[in-house]
């Protein structure tokens, strides 16, 4: 039978131009390219240049996801964007994207859940199009994440880069096993201190930079998303051997192969962009759903699972299909 269900019609990408490689890094702080490759498996990563907001690579991703869906601004009626590093306190990130691509209905707000924000904007926008609230959605994650690192901590530093990706989501008739078909997101405030930024508006008004806890944050990332993944493929009846792509949030090269090696997932079957774009946050995810879909990895009908996590703790996991 169906139902209202979402379907993803087109995605989109944007990377700044400015390419920071591990040798550049190396000349900042005490690194080096086969230090970093050997633990992270990153080998560059892309840094917005001075004046390039979030808001910028989000409507570039926007623009591009809607001429590869055949829509146009107008058609959109709801943004939902995942990101940590917005253009200004208020208003949203969002707003800003909506009146830069000259929409100028429906609603547009932002979503903070760090790396794992496009799983959970993704989440929003696919319940808000299955009740009917909206027709046609863009979820984007953008980030300027390099603005909140601090440049002398080697143990962070290296690992993240400025990126955006989009969908574009529209709501249409379908069965139970087409479109946009599960999710699994959850949090754990009581694991704060492993992961987070030392700064913030109303707890000492600076901005702050990204303070981790590599190990703990690792063994945590690996069982929480091995667990989210297990519990979206048990609700929809689904095997791991059912799915036909796996597109997971490209913290570092030892998290993705750590989690698809529990899971027993196939190396093939693992779109991983880490090593050219470092971790880019809320954006990672649809920066490397649109580069699997742009090579012709990922065609109309796969089945694509897609997990993150990240600081708070938030975590979680979601199943489509293109």
């Amino acid at each position: 039978m169906n139902t209202t269900k979402s379907f993803i019609r087109g995605t989109g990408a944007y990377l700044p131009q400015r390419v920071l490689s591990n040798d550049d890094l190396a000349q900042m702080v005490d690194t080096s390219d086969q230090w970093i490759r050997d633990r992270t498996g990153i080998q560059q990563r892309h840094i917005a240049a001075e004046g390039e907001l979030t808001s910028d690579l989000a409507v570039a991703s926007a623009k591009e996801a809607l001429k590869n869906s055949g829509l146009v601004p107008a058609d959109v009626d709801l943004i939902v964007l995942a990101t940590t590093t917005p253009d200004q306190t208020f208003p949203a990130t969002a707003t800003a994207v909506q009146s830069k691509l000259g929409i100028t209905g429906g609603a547009a707000f932002d979503v903070q859940a760090v790396c794992s924000g496009f799983l959970f904007a993704l989440a929003t926008a696919d319940s808000m199009l299955r009740q009917g609230l909206f027709s046609t959605a863009l979820v984007i994650g953008a980030e300027t994440f390099t603005r909140i690192l601090d440049w002398s901590d080697r143990s962070t530093c290296v690992l993240f880069g400025d990126g955006s990706g989009a969908a574009v989501l529209q709501a249409a008739p379908g069965a139970e096993n087409e479109g946009v078909i599960a999710h699994h997101i959850r949090t754990d405030g009581a694991k704060s201190d492993l992961l987070y930024v030392d700064g913030g508006v109303s707890s000492t008004g600076t901005i702050g930079h990204v303070r981790m806890q590599g190990n703990q944050v690792f063994r945590h990332a690996v069982t929480n998303i091995s667990s989210a993944i297990e519990t979206v493929l048990e609700q929809t009846g689904y095997t791991i051997a059912d799915v036909d792509w796996f597109v997971p949030h490209q913290a570092n090269q030892r998290i993705l192969s750590g989690v698809a090696k529990r899971l027993g997932l196939d190396d093939e079957k693992v779109v991983s962009t880490v090593s050219h774009h470092g971790n880019t946050s809320a954006a990672s995810i649809p920066l490397a759903l649109h580069t699997a879909i742009s090579d012709g990895r990922i065609k109309k009908g796969d089945l694509v699972l897609s997990e993150a996590m990240g600081g708070g703790f938030s975590w979680g996991a979601s199943l489509f299909r293109l």
